[in-house]
C-alpha cells in the first residue's frame, strides 16, 4: 500500500474522523450507563430514608413532596406507621464544602427534632472531608432540634464540636441541616 503523503487537509480530515468517533462512542456508553446510574442514585436516597426516620409502613418515595429554600427546591420523604406522621426524610444540599456541593438525608420529627442524617453525595477531602459520615461527627445532631439548639460550630456559637482539621466541611454539614429545618417549618409537614 502506498503512503499517503502528509497534508494539512489529510490531517484536519483524520483529526474529524477520530474526534467524531470518541464523541459518538462517549454519547453511546452516557445514555447506556443513564438510567443505571439514576436508579443507584435513587436507591441510595430510599436507602438514607430508611436510615434517618423511625420505622414506617408507607412508601415515602409514592408521598414525596418538595419544599423550596434558597439554593432551590429540597425533596421531602413522609415516614408514616399506621396513617400517623412518625418523622419526614428532607434530601437536602450546601454549596459552602470544601470541594463544593454536598447533599444530605435529614430526618426530622414533626416538632423539628433532628431523628438522623446521612450524606448522600459530596467530593469532600478522602480521611478529612469524608469523616463526615463517622457516628463521632454526625451523631452529634441526633435529637437536636434547630429551632431551639444552635446546630453550628463551637468556633461560631454553636454546640457541633467540627471534624478535626475539617472545619469547612462541618460548618457546610451544619448549614444543609439548618437549610432543611428552615424550609421544612415554612413548608410544613404533609
Amino acid at each position: 500500500m502506498a503512503k499517503k503523503e502528509s497534508s494539512f487537509l489529510n490531517m484536519v480530515i483524520t483529526l474529524f474522523l477520530v474526534t467524531g468517533l470518541a464523541a459518538t462512542a462517549l454519547g453511546f456508553v452516557y445514555e447506556y450507563t443513564k438510567e443505571p446510574i439514576a436508579a443507584a442514585k435513587l436507591k441510595a436516597k430510599l436507602d438514607a430514608v430508611s436510615v434517618v426516620v423511625p420505622e414506617f409502613d408507607n412508601n415515602p418515595s409514592e408521598e414525596m413532596y418538595t419544599l423550596e429554600s434558597d439554593l432551590g427546591v429540597l425533596e421531602c420523604y413522609p415516614a408514616k406507621m399506621g396513617g400517623e406522621l412518625v418523622g419526614t426524610a428532607i434530601s437536602t444540599l450546601t454549596k459552602m464544602g470544601f470541594s463544593g456541593e454536598i447533599t444530605l438525608m435529614v430526618g426530622f420529627t414533626t416538632d423539628g427534632t433532628i431523628i438522623n442524617s446521612a450524606p448522600l453525595d459530596h467530593l469532600e477531602t478522602p480521611g478529612l472531608g469524608t469523616k463526615m459520615d463517622k457516628p463521632k461527627f454526625k451523631d452529634q445532631f441526633i435529637d437536636k432540634n434547630p429551632g431551639t439548639v444552635n446546630v453550628k460550630v463551637t468556633k461560631d456559637g454553636g454546640v457541633i464540636d467540627a471534624i478535626t482539621a475539617s472545619t469547612i466541611t462541618s460548618r457546610a454539614y451544619c448549614d444543609a441541616i439548618q437549610r432543611a429545618f428552615d424550609a421544612y417549618q415554612k413548608g410544613g409537614q404533609k
